[in-house]
């Protein structure tokens, strides 16, 4: 036991130093600047049965400030509740920036539902006014009324092709409370953010609920047809993206003041795409999850897609899960309950380094301190949600969201 404690002491030093400081919460919008032409902008919804959440959030996108063209494609992803007509009423009564709803039927083969309605929202928005730049942004998301203006400020100022913010998820139920801030914490443990934004690094991830893209650089990476068989559909465009050859660049704007230029905007970048992934402070998702059992189907329906439907992966995850969050705990207590004083040791440090990497995470989400030390029981619930996700799918219910079940692809 005491060899098991140190080798999960030591996963948590190599986390904490070597993991792209992914515990850390200051990555936000970098350094930018209005450029000299704001650009055309199309903002897609892809919306499957979401009238209970449009008035929290399609008012807030209609709403936005931005200084140049912009229009929203909301796309009415065969829903039964009548979410389109309450997109239209909406629209009609609180005006705004003009709104286009439209259904394209069911998906085709090959398919998920997502990434069909946002084909189907793309090619409208080019018939309707050719956009530079694509918001992509799920129905359940509120955006602060300068929240366009700011991405798209941000894209231009870095000369990015993709901007994505980690929208602020609910936490009002003690459920929600234990669970969404540790979601997140796991997210950027497994594609830490500096990684990310990092040109020339592997590492490539979105969050799918705001993503500003350039749309030479989607035509370039071929979305979404190339990915339109994804689940976890923001992370498989990230690497689309950031894998795809460079543009001629942008145009229209400098960089911010501290925004290093890092290619010419005349040349073309044989280094892929450049993408950016941060925290949102003005980007909130007010979808409520008010049972255990949604925050569960949440995290279930997609994590063996996340690790490539491998059972090996599967194991491999179980073990890393309980070899760096269980051990300590249960090193400490079996330790001081054996009079093992090295043991107890061990897993207490372990213990205290993991608490301390998840504090800033609690701050973010306005969380109390004392509410650290439940990081392995939490992590002990995504341990169970994983292998019933594997479970599901061998069953042939994985993926399954809203009426629909993707199989392998």
């Amino acid at each position: 036991m005491e060899w098991i404690g140190a080798g999960s002491l030591l996963a948590w030093v190599w986390l904490l130093l070597g993991q792209g400081f992914f515990w850390r919460t200051d990555v936000r919008l970098p350094a930018r600047r209005d450029p000299e032409r704001w650009p055309s902008v199309a903002v897609v919804v892809p919306a499957r049965d979401e009238a209970a959440v449009l008035p929290d959030s399609l008012p807030s996108l209609l709403g936005q400030k931005y200084p140049g063209r912009a229009e929203v494609f909301l796309v009415d992803d065969g829903s039964t509740d009548g979410t389109g007509a309450r997109a239209r009423e909406l629209a009609a009564a609180r005006g705004g920036l003009p709104l286009t709803v439209s259904s394209p039927g069911e998906p085709g083969p090959g398919w998920t539902g997502k990434l069909w309605a946002l084909r189907h929202g793309m090619a409208l928005a080019r018939e309707h006014m050719e956009p530079e730049y694509l918001l992509l942004t799920d129905a359940d998301i509120a955006h602060e009324p300068d929240s366009l203006r700011e991405l798209v400020a941000a894209a231009r100022s870095a000369e990015l092709d993709l901007v994505s913010q980690m929208a602020r998820l609910r936490v009002v139920t003690r459920w929600e409370r234990l669970i969404v801030p540790a979601f997140v914490y796991f997210f950027g443990q497994l594609y830490p953010f500096r990684w990310v934004n990092r040109p020339g690094a592997r590492t490539a991830a979105a969050a799918g609920g705001c993503v500003l893209l350039r749309r030479e650089a989607a035509e370039r990476a071929g979305i979404p047809e190339t990915i339109r068989h994804a689940v976890i559909d923001d992370v498989t465009l990230a690497r689309a993206v950031k894998r795809s050859g460079s543009g001629s660049g942008v145009t229209g704007g400098a960089p911010a003041a501290g925004v290093r230029r890092r290619f010419d905007p005349g040349r073309r970048r044989a280094a892929g795409g450049r993408i950016w992934l941060g925290l949102a402070d003005r980007v909130a998702s007010v979808r409520p999850y008010p049972r255990p059992a949604d925050l569960w189907r949440m995290v279930s329906r997609s994590a063996y897609a996340q690790l490539r439907h491998r059972p090996l992966l599967l194991l491999g995850t179980v073990l890393g899960l309980t070899l760096v969050y269980l051990v300590p705990p249960v090193a400490l207590l079996a330790g001081a309950a054996g009079g093992d004083a090295a043991t107890a040791a061990l897993g207490g440090a372990a213990w205290a380094v993991m608490c301390g990497t998840y504090l800033p995470m609690l701050r973010h989400y306005g969380q109390p301190w004392w509410t650290a030390p439940l990081l392995p029981f939490t992590a002990l619930l995504y341990l169970l949600m994983t292998v019933d996700s594997a479970v599901q799918h061998h069953r042939g219910r994985g993926a399954a969201w809203k009426g629909r079940t993707y199989p392998k692809p």
